[in-house]
Protein backbone atom coordinates (compact mmCIF):
# COMPACT_ATOMS: atom_id res chain seq x y z
CA UNK A 1 0.00 0.00 0.00
CA UNK A 2 1.21 3.63 -0.98
CA UNK A 3 -1.19 6.30 1.04
CA UNK A 4 -1.47 9.00 -0.26
CA UNK A 5 -2.83 10.16 3.27
CA UNK A 6 -2.28 9.29 6.70
CA UNK A 7 -6.13 8.89 7.86
CA UNK A 8 -9.82 9.11 6.61
CA UNK A 9 -12.96 10.71 7.85
CA UNK A 10 -15.86 9.61 6.39
CA UNK A 11 -18.90 12.51 6.53
CA UNK A 12 -22.00 11.00 6.47
CA UNK A 13 -25.58 10.84 9.00
CA UNK A 14 -27.96 8.48 10.20
CA UNK A 15 -29.36 6.24 7.71
CA UNK A 16 -27.25 7.31 4.55
CA UNK A 17 -25.23 3.79 4.35
CA UNK A 18 -22.24 4.58 6.35
CA UNK A 19 -22.46 0.99 8.17
CA UNK A 20 -22.29 -0.61 4.41
CA UNK A 21 -19.61 1.57 3.21
CA UNK A 22 -17.75 1.24 6.31
CA UNK A 23 -18.02 -2.57 6.04
CA UNK A 24 -16.84 -2.68 2.02
CA UNK A 25 -13.91 -0.08 3.44
CA UNK A 26 -12.92 -2.95 5.83
CA UNK A 27 -12.62 -5.51 3.10
CA UNK A 28 -9.76 -3.70 1.12
CA UNK A 29 -6.28 -5.31 2.67
CA UNK A 30 -5.00 -2.65 4.88
CA UNK A 31 -7.70 -0.58 5.53
CA UNK A 32 -9.63 -0.08 9.19
CA UNK A 33 -12.76 2.33 9.98
CA UNK A 34 -13.36 2.97 13.70
CA UNK A 35 -17.12 3.23 13.21
CA UNK A 36 -18.26 6.09 15.07
CA UNK A 37 -15.02 7.21 16.70
CA UNK A 38 -15.90 10.38 18.22
CA UNK A 39 -19.94 9.92 18.76
CA UNK A 40 -20.11 12.06 22.69
CA UNK A 41 -22.13 8.83 23.85
CA UNK A 42 -19.98 5.70 22.98
CA UNK A 43 -16.64 5.00 21.11
CA UNK A 44 -16.70 3.25 17.83
CA UNK A 45 -19.58 1.21 18.73
CA UNK A 46 -22.03 0.73 21.64
CA UNK A 47 -20.35 -2.50 22.96
CA UNK A 48 -16.98 -0.85 23.16
CA UNK A 49 -15.12 0.39 25.40
CA UNK A 50 -11.79 2.00 23.75
CA UNK A 51 -10.26 2.06 20.18
CA UNK A 52 -6.41 1.00 19.76
CA UNK A 53 -6.48 1.23 23.69
CA UNK A 54 -7.90 5.20 23.69
CA UNK A 55 -10.57 4.92 26.07
CA UNK A 56 -13.95 7.13 26.01
CA UNK A 57 -12.56 9.39 28.55
CA UNK A 58 -8.86 9.49 27.26
CA UNK A 59 -10.85 10.72 23.85
CA UNK A 60 -12.88 13.53 25.70
CA UNK A 61 -9.62 14.87 27.55
CA UNK A 62 -7.46 14.91 24.35
CA UNK A 63 -9.56 13.70 20.96
CA UNK A 64 -5.85 14.62 19.13
CA UNK A 65 -4.94 11.59 21.23
CA UNK A 66 -7.50 9.07 19.27
CA UNK A 67 -6.63 10.49 15.94
CA UNK A 68 -2.81 10.20 16.37
CA UNK A 69 -3.68 6.77 18.01
CA UNK A 70 -5.45 5.87 14.28
CA UNK A 71 -2.65 7.33 12.00
CA UNK A 72 0.22 5.29 13.81
CA UNK A 73 -1.19 2.00 13.42
CA UNK A 74 1.46 0.52 11.02
CA UNK A 75 0.53 -1.23 7.65
CA UNK A 76 -2.97 0.57 8.20
CA UNK A 77 -4.49 3.21 6.63
CA UNK A 78 -7.39 4.25 9.56
CA UNK A 79 -10.46 6.28 9.92
CA UNK A 80 -13.82 6.63 11.09
CA UNK A 81 -17.34 7.82 10.54
CA UNK A 82 -18.47 11.54 11.28
CA UNK A 83 -21.81 12.68 12.06
CA UNK A 84 -22.53 16.29 11.95
CA UNK A 85 -23.71 16.23 16.12
CA UNK A 86 -20.37 14.73 17.05
CA UNK A 87 -17.44 15.93 19.03
CA UNK A 88 -17.09 19.29 17.16
CA UNK A 89 -13.52 19.75 18.06
CA UNK A 90 -12.66 16.92 15.78
CA UNK A 91 -14.13 18.73 12.77
CA UNK A 92 -11.85 21.60 12.66
CA UNK A 93 -8.74 19.09 13.56
CA UNK A 94 -9.85 17.04 9.97
CA UNK A 95 -10.67 19.59 8.14
CA UNK A 96 -7.19 21.74 8.81
CA UNK A 97 -4.95 18.59 8.29
CA UNK A 98 -4.37 17.96 3.89
CA UNK A 99 -3.24 14.32 5.12
CA UNK A 100 -6.54 13.48 6.09
CA UNK A 101 -8.97 12.22 3.19
CA UNK A 102 -12.24 13.71 3.08
CA UNK A 103 -14.84 10.87 1.81
CA UNK A 104 -17.93 12.75 1.54
CA UNK A 105 -21.78 10.44 1.91
CA UNK A 106 -24.99 11.30 1.09
CA UNK A 107 -28.42 10.56 0.77
CA UNK A 108 -31.45 11.66 -0.51
CA UNK A 109 -32.65 13.54 3.03
CA UNK A 110 -36.32 12.34 2.07
CA UNK A 111 -34.87 8.77 2.03
CA UNK A 112 -32.68 9.16 4.77
CA UNK A 113 -35.41 10.95 6.99
CA UNK A 114 -38.01 7.95 6.52
CA UNK A 115 -35.36 5.04 7.22
CA UNK A 116 -34.34 7.33 10.69
CA UNK A 117 -38.51 7.28 11.60
CA UNK A 118 -38.85 3.75 10.41
CA UNK A 119 -35.79 2.32 12.70
CA UNK A 120 -36.86 4.38 15.70
CA UNK A 121 -39.88 2.79 15.25
CA UNK A 122 -38.92 -0.87 15.04
CA UNK A 123 -35.75 -0.33 17.04
CA UNK A 124 -33.48 -2.38 13.90
CA UNK A 125 -30.51 -0.15 13.02
CA UNK A 126 -28.74 -3.37 11.13
CA UNK A 127 -29.97 -6.28 9.23
CA UNK A 128 -28.01 -9.40 8.31
CA UNK A 129 -30.71 -11.52 7.86
CA UNK A 130 -33.73 -10.34 6.19
CA UNK A 131 -35.67 -13.27 7.94
CA UNK A 132 -35.68 -11.07 10.74
CA UNK A 133 -36.54 -7.86 9.71
CA UNK A 134 -38.74 -5.56 11.49
CA UNK A 135 -42.00 -3.82 9.59
CA UNK A 136 -43.10 -0.50 10.42
CA UNK A 137 -44.62 2.40 8.61
CA UNK A 138 -43.02 6.33 9.24
CA UNK A 139 -44.97 8.88 10.51
CA UNK A 140 -43.90 12.07 8.45
CA UNK A 141 -43.44 15.12 10.52
CA UNK A 142 -43.75 18.09 8.22
CA UNK A 143 -41.83 20.31 11.18
CA UNK A 144 -38.89 17.66 11.81
CA UNK A 145 -38.69 16.81 8.03
CA UNK A 146 -37.46 20.81 7.92
CA UNK A 147 -35.41 20.77 10.67
CA UNK A 148 -34.02 17.26 9.46
CA UNK A 149 -32.86 19.36 6.18
CA UNK A 150 -31.70 22.13 7.31
CA UNK A 151 -29.32 20.44 9.47
CA UNK A 152 -27.94 18.43 6.52
CA UNK A 153 -27.51 20.93 4.32
CA UNK A 154 -26.15 23.48 6.88
CA UNK A 155 -23.36 20.61 7.33
CA UNK A 156 -22.53 20.31 4.01
CA UNK A 157 -22.31 23.89 3.42
CA UNK A 158 -20.35 23.59 5.68
CA UNK A 159 -17.67 21.02 4.15
CA UNK A 160 -17.70 22.92 0.77
CA UNK A 161 -17.17 25.83 2.30
CA UNK A 162 -13.96 24.69 4.54
CA UNK A 163 -12.46 22.73 1.99
CA UNK A 164 -12.90 25.26 -0.77
CA UNK A 165 -10.94 27.77 0.99
CA UNK A 166 -8.43 25.34 2.34
CA UNK A 167 -7.69 24.22 -1.31
CA UNK A 168 -8.86 20.61 -0.21
CA UNK A 169 -11.18 18.16 -2.53
CA UNK A 170 -13.38 15.28 -0.97
CA UNK A 171 -13.99 11.92 -2.24
CA UNK A 172 -18.29 12.30 -2.57
CA UNK A 173 -20.41 9.29 -2.54
CA UNK A 174 -24.36 9.26 -3.09
CA UNK A 175 -25.83 6.26 -1.74
CA UNK A 176 -26.79 4.49 -4.71
CA UNK A 177 -23.01 4.25 -5.55
CA UNK A 178 -22.51 2.31 -2.54
CA UNK A 179 -23.84 -0.52 -4.38
CA UNK A 180 -21.08 -0.06 -7.75
CA UNK A 181 -17.94 -2.42 -7.07
CA UNK A 182 -16.20 0.12 -9.68
CA UNK A 183 -17.02 2.91 -7.44
CA UNK A 184 -15.49 1.31 -4.14
CA UNK A 185 -12.65 0.51 -6.24
CA UNK A 186 -11.82 3.76 -7.00
CA UNK A 187 -12.23 5.17 -3.39
CA UNK A 188 -9.62 2.62 -2.75
CA UNK A 189 -7.57 3.99 -5.64
CA UNK A 190 -8.11 7.38 -4.42
CA UNK A 191 -7.41 6.59 -0.66
CA UNK A 192 -3.94 5.03 -2.24
CA UNK A 193 -5.14 1.67 -1.35
CA UNK A 194 -3.09 -1.13 -3.63
CA UNK A 195 -5.74 -3.52 -3.08
CA UNK A 196 -9.21 -4.01 -4.73
CA UNK A 197 -12.36 -6.48 -4.35
CA UNK A 198 -14.00 -8.44 -6.52
CA UNK A 199 -17.21 -8.22 -4.97
CA UNK A 200 -19.14 -5.87 -2.50
CA UNK A 201 -19.85 -6.89 1.18
CA UNK A 202 -23.11 -8.55 1.03
CA UNK A 203 -23.32 -9.14 4.82
CA UNK A 204 -25.54 -5.96 5.25
CA UNK A 205 -29.23 -6.26 3.65
CA UNK A 206 -31.13 -2.77 2.78
CA UNK A 207 -34.07 -2.92 5.05
CA UNK A 208 -36.40 -1.16 3.35
CA UNK A 209 -36.53 -1.35 -0.27
CA UNK A 210 -39.91 -0.23 -0.89
CA UNK A 211 -40.77 3.25 -2.58
CA UNK A 212 -41.12 6.11 -0.14
CA UNK A 213 -44.18 6.93 -0.30
CA UNK A 214 -45.14 3.59 0.79
CA UNK A 215 -43.09 3.31 3.86
CA UNK A 216 -45.27 6.50 5.41
CA UNK A 217 -48.81 5.64 6.93
CA UNK A 218 -49.79 9.90 6.39
CA UNK A 219 -48.61 10.29 2.54
CA UNK A 220 -50.96 13.19 2.16
CA UNK A 221 -49.70 15.17 4.85
CA UNK A 222 -46.03 14.03 3.59
CA UNK A 223 -46.87 15.48 -0.37
CA UNK A 224 -48.23 18.69 1.23
CA UNK A 225 -45.26 19.15 3.15
CA UNK A 226 -42.72 18.68 0.29
CA UNK A 227 -45.22 20.87 -2.18
CA UNK A 228 -44.42 24.02 0.01
CA UNK A 229 -40.64 23.01 0.62
CA UNK A 230 -38.58 25.38 -1.63
CA UNK A 231 -36.40 22.74 -3.21
CA UNK A 232 -34.75 24.79 -6.03
CA UNK A 233 -34.04 27.97 -3.37
CA UNK A 234 -36.89 29.73 -6.12
CA UNK A 235 -36.97 32.09 -3.01
CA UNK A 236 -33.27 33.00 -2.29
CA UNK A 237 -32.06 36.31 -2.87
CA UNK A 238 -28.92 35.59 -4.80
CA UNK A 239 -25.78 37.45 -3.04
CA UNK A 240 -22.51 38.32 -5.12
CA UNK A 241 -21.44 40.82 -3.49
CA UNK A 242 -17.67 40.45 -2.11
CA UNK A 243 -17.42 39.42 1.52
CA UNK A 244 -16.44 41.93 4.11
CA UNK A 245 -14.37 41.79 7.47
CA UNK A 246 -15.16 43.75 10.27
CA UNK A 247 -12.87 47.14 9.51
CA UNK A 248 -11.77 47.72 13.22
CA UNK A 249 -9.81 50.93 11.76
CA UNK A 250 -13.34 51.96 11.54
CA UNK A 251 -14.54 51.42 14.86
CA UNK A 252 -15.18 54.48 17.57
CA UNK A 253 -14.57 53.75 21.34
CA UNK A 254 -15.31 56.11 24.00
CA UNK A 255 -12.33 57.65 26.43
CA UNK A 256 -14.07 57.55 29.13
CA UNK A 257 -17.75 56.24 28.58
CA UNK A 258 -17.13 51.70 28.04
CA UNK A 259 -18.84 52.42 24.13
CA UNK A 260 -17.92 51.11 21.24
CA UNK A 261 -19.46 52.17 18.10
CA UNK A 262 -19.83 49.47 15.05
CA UNK A 263 -20.14 51.73 12.10
CA UNK A 264 -21.93 50.51 8.98
CA UNK A 265 -20.88 52.69 6.19
CA UNK A 266 -23.49 55.07 4.89
CA UNK A 267 -25.38 55.63 7.64
CA UNK A 268 -25.48 58.50 10.54
CA UNK A 269 -21.72 57.57 10.96
CA UNK A 270 -20.98 61.52 11.62
CA UNK A 271 -24.16 62.16 13.72
CA UNK A 272 -23.28 59.36 16.12
CA UNK A 273 -19.56 60.12 16.73
CA UNK A 274 -20.34 63.37 17.41
CA UNK A 275 -22.40 62.30 20.24
CA UNK A 276 -20.36 60.13 21.85
CA UNK A 277 -18.11 62.50 21.65
CA UNK A 278 -19.95 64.83 23.64
CA UNK A 279 -20.66 61.68 26.11
CA UNK A 280 -16.75 62.20 27.01
CA UNK A 281 -16.43 66.23 26.76
CA UNK A 282 -13.79 65.59 23.80
CA UNK A 283 -13.84 66.37 20.17
CA UNK A 284 -14.76 63.94 17.78
CA UNK A 285 -10.85 63.59 16.85
CA UNK A 286 -10.28 62.83 21.00
CA UNK A 287 -12.22 59.32 20.68
CA UNK A 288 -10.23 55.70 20.28
CA UNK A 289 -10.27 55.04 16.67
CA UNK A 290 -8.15 53.77 14.09
CA UNK A 291 -7.32 50.83 16.42
CA UNK A 292 -6.08 47.10 14.66
CA UNK A 293 -7.37 43.67 16.49
CA UNK A 294 -4.67 44.02 19.34
CA UNK A 295 -5.55 47.50 20.52
CA UNK A 296 -9.19 46.86 20.53
CA UNK A 297 -9.14 43.43 22.17
CA UNK A 298 -6.84 45.63 24.97
CA UNK A 299 -9.44 48.61 25.12
CA UNK A 300 -11.87 46.01 25.76
CA UNK A 301 -10.09 43.98 28.71
CA UNK A 302 -9.49 47.28 30.00
CA UNK A 303 -13.22 48.43 29.92
CA UNK A 304 -15.30 45.51 31.59
CA UNK A 305 -19.06 45.87 31.04
CA UNK A 306 -18.72 48.11 27.87
CA UNK A 307 -21.46 48.10 25.37
CA UNK A 308 -21.14 48.01 21.86
CA UNK A 309 -23.41 48.55 18.73
CA UNK A 310 -24.33 49.67 14.99
CA UNK A 311 -26.97 51.84 13.27
CA UNK A 312 -29.02 50.76 10.37
CA UNK A 313 -30.51 53.23 7.88
CA UNK A 314 -33.44 52.31 5.55
CA UNK A 315 -32.02 51.41 2.84
CA UNK A 316 -33.80 54.02 0.27
CA UNK A 317 -32.46 56.83 2.17
CA UNK A 318 -28.58 55.06 2.45
CA UNK A 319 -28.31 55.14 -1.13
CA UNK A 320 -29.63 57.90 -1.86
CA UNK A 321 -27.90 59.84 0.41
CA UNK A 322 -24.70 57.77 -1.31
CA UNK A 323 -25.47 58.99 -4.29
CA UNK A 324 -25.76 62.78 -3.55
CA UNK A 325 -22.64 63.03 -1.56
CA UNK A 326 -20.04 60.68 -3.15
CA UNK A 327 -21.66 60.56 -6.88
CA UNK A 328 -23.38 63.38 -7.81
CA UNK A 329 -21.16 66.01 -5.88
CA UNK A 330 -18.27 66.99 -7.74
CA UNK A 331 -15.16 67.70 -6.11
CA UNK A 332 -15.25 67.61 -1.81
CA UNK A 333 -16.29 63.75 -0.72
CA UNK A 334 -17.00 62.91 -4.47
CA UNK A 335 -15.40 59.58 -5.76
CA UNK A 336 -14.02 61.65 -8.35
CA UNK A 337 -13.11 58.94 -10.51
CA UNK A 338 -16.03 56.64 -9.96
CA UNK A 339 -17.56 59.65 -10.74
CA UNK A 340 -15.99 59.99 -14.25
CA UNK A 341 -16.32 56.64 -14.92
CA UNK A 342 -20.54 56.69 -14.33
CA UNK A 343 -20.96 59.28 -16.72
CA UNK A 344 -18.65 58.20 -19.73
CA UNK A 345 -18.74 53.95 -19.41
CA UNK A 346 -21.83 54.02 -17.89
CA UNK A 347 -24.12 56.97 -19.21
CA UNK A 348 -25.66 58.50 -15.92
CA UNK A 349 -26.80 61.67 -16.66
CA UNK A 350 -24.14 63.97 -14.41
CA UNK A 351 -23.70 67.38 -14.37
CA UNK A 352 -20.14 67.56 -15.63
CA UNK A 353 -18.87 69.89 -12.93
CA UNK A 354 -21.75 69.31 -10.50
CA UNK A 355 -25.30 70.27 -10.29
CA UNK A 356 -26.16 74.25 -10.44
CA UNK A 357 -29.35 76.18 -10.71
CA UNK A 358 -30.64 74.50 -13.82
CA UNK A 359 -30.24 70.82 -12.47
CA UNK A 360 -33.89 69.95 -11.89
CA UNK A 361 -35.95 67.60 -9.92
CA UNK A 362 -36.60 65.74 -13.07
CA UNK A 363 -33.04 65.73 -13.99
CA UNK A 364 -32.21 64.35 -10.39
CA UNK A 365 -34.74 61.57 -10.64
CA UNK A 366 -33.30 60.26 -13.95
CA UNK A 367 -29.48 60.39 -12.49
CA UNK A 368 -30.47 58.58 -9.19
CA UNK A 369 -32.82 55.91 -10.98
CA UNK A 370 -30.06 55.42 -13.39
CA UNK A 371 -27.62 54.96 -10.79
CA UNK A 372 -29.50 52.21 -8.96
CA UNK A 373 -29.70 50.54 -12.49
CA UNK A 374 -26.05 50.60 -12.03
CA UNK A 375 -25.94 49.30 -8.58
CA UNK A 376 -27.88 46.51 -10.21
CA UNK A 377 -24.94 45.10 -11.94
CA UNK A 378 -22.28 46.41 -9.70
CA UNK A 379 -23.15 43.97 -6.49
CA UNK A 380 -24.10 41.32 -8.60
CA UNK A 381 -20.39 41.39 -9.81
CA UNK A 382 -20.66 42.45 -13.37
CA UNK A 383 -18.57 45.96 -13.08
CA UNK A 384 -15.43 46.61 -13.02
CA UNK A 385 -16.05 49.30 -10.51
CA UNK A 386 -15.84 48.34 -6.88
CA UNK A 387 -18.73 47.29 -4.91
CA UNK A 388 -18.03 50.61 -2.37
CA UNK A 389 -18.80 49.64 1.21
CA UNK A 390 -21.44 52.76 1.18
CA UNK A 391 -23.55 50.89 -0.78
CA UNK A 392 -22.66 48.08 -0.09
CA UNK A 393 -25.48 45.81 1.31
CA UNK A 394 -26.00 46.42 5.08
CA UNK A 395 -26.85 42.68 6.09
CA UNK A 396 -22.93 41.89 4.51
CA UNK A 397 -21.40 44.57 6.85
CA UNK A 398 -23.66 43.22 9.61
CA UNK A 399 -22.10 39.75 9.27
CA UNK A 400 -18.72 41.22 8.39
CA UNK A 401 -18.57 42.73 11.85
CA UNK A 402 -19.94 39.96 13.65
CA UNK A 403 -16.76 38.10 13.09
CA UNK A 404 -15.07 39.68 15.62
CA UNK A 405 -17.98 40.17 17.28
CA UNK A 406 -21.80 41.07 16.75
CA UNK A 407 -22.68 44.54 18.56
CA UNK A 408 -25.05 44.44 21.69
CA UNK A 409 -27.55 46.23 19.43
CA UNK A 410 -28.61 46.64 16.38
CA UNK A 411 -29.99 49.98 16.07
CA UNK A 412 -32.39 51.79 13.74
CA UNK A 413 -31.36 55.33 12.43
CA UNK A 414 -35.26 57.02 13.69
CA UNK A 415 -35.08 55.74 16.74
CA UNK A 416 -31.63 56.68 17.95
CA UNK A 417 -33.23 60.06 19.76
CA UNK A 418 -34.29 57.79 22.19
CA UNK A 419 -32.08 55.16 22.33
CA UNK A 420 -28.77 56.51 22.33
CA UNK A 421 -29.44 58.53 25.36
CA UNK A 422 -31.06 55.30 27.22
CA UNK A 423 -27.91 53.52 26.44
CA UNK A 424 -25.43 56.05 27.89
CA UNK A 425 -28.13 56.38 31.15
CA UNK A 426 -27.28 52.55 31.26
CA UNK A 427 -23.26 52.92 31.38
CA UNK A 428 -23.75 55.83 34.01
CA UNK A 429 -24.24 59.16 31.85
CA UNK A 430 -27.42 60.62 34.06
CA UNK A 431 -27.51 63.64 31.58
CA UNK A 432 -26.66 62.42 27.92
CA UNK A 433 -27.07 64.91 25.09
CA UNK A 434 -29.12 63.78 22.11
CA UNK A 435 -27.59 62.94 18.80
CA UNK A 436 -28.39 65.40 16.31
CA UNK A 437 -30.29 64.53 13.35
CA UNK A 438 -28.15 63.80 9.77
CA UNK A 439 -28.89 66.82 7.82
CA UNK A 440 -31.16 66.55 4.37
CA UNK A 441 -29.20 65.30 0.97
CA UNK A 442 -28.80 68.47 -0.98
CA UNK A 443 -29.68 69.07 -3.55
CA UNK A 444 -32.97 67.76 -3.35
CA UNK A 445 -34.45 65.14 -0.83
CA UNK A 446 -35.45 61.61 -1.69
CA UNK A 447 -38.93 62.53 -0.87
CA UNK A 448 -38.69 65.90 -3.56
CA UNK A 449 -38.62 62.71 -6.11
CA UNK A 450 -39.26 59.53 -4.49
CA UNK A 451 -42.18 57.54 -6.33
CA UNK A 452 -43.36 53.68 -6.44
CA UNK A 453 -41.21 53.27 -9.38
CA UNK A 454 -38.33 54.43 -7.23
CA UNK A 455 -39.21 52.11 -4.62
CA UNK A 456 -39.39 49.09 -6.61
CA UNK A 457 -35.72 49.61 -7.84
CA UNK A 458 -34.43 49.87 -4.18
CA UNK A 459 -36.42 47.05 -2.47
CA UNK A 460 -35.33 44.95 -5.28
CA UNK A 461 -31.43 46.06 -5.00
CA UNK A 462 -31.84 45.55 -1.33
CA UNK A 463 -34.43 43.14 -1.46
CA UNK A 464 -31.82 40.85 1.48
CA UNK A 465 -32.41 43.75 3.51
CA UNK A 466 -35.37 44.68 3.26
CA UNK A 467 -36.02 40.73 4.40
CA UNK A 468 -33.43 40.15 7.16
CA UNK A 469 -34.39 43.64 8.50
CA UNK A 470 -38.14 44.04 8.00
CA UNK A 471 -37.30 47.03 6.18
CA UNK A 472 -41.18 48.57 5.14
CA UNK A 473 -41.44 50.84 1.70
CA UNK A 474 -39.73 54.59 2.62
CA UNK A 475 -42.13 57.33 3.85
CA UNK A 476 -40.42 60.68 3.83
CA UNK A 477 -40.41 61.70 7.88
Amino acid sequence: MTASFDYFIVFAEMRTGSNFLEANLNAFDGVTCHGEAFNPHFIGYPNKDNILGITQDMREDNPGCLISQIKSEAGVLGGFRYFHDHDPRVLDLALEDPRCAKVILTRNPLDSYVSWKIAKATGQWKLTNVKRRKEALAQFDGVEFAQHVEALQDFQITLLNRLQKSGQTGFYLAYEDLQNLEVMNGLARWLGVDSQLEALDDSLKRQNPAPVVSKVENPGVMAEALAEMDRFNLSRTPNFEPRRGPSVPGYVAGVVTPLLYLPIRGGPETEVTAWMAGLDNVTPEGLIQKMNQKQLRQWKRGNPGFRSFTVLRHPAARVHSVFCRRVLQKGGSSYGSIRETLRRQFKLPLPKDGPDDSYSKADHYAAFSQFLTFLQANLAGQTSVRVDAEWASQSLALSGLAELGAPDLVLREEELAEALPALAQKLGRTTPGQPTPAPEDHPYRLGDIWDAALEKQVSSLYQRDYVMFGFAPWRAP
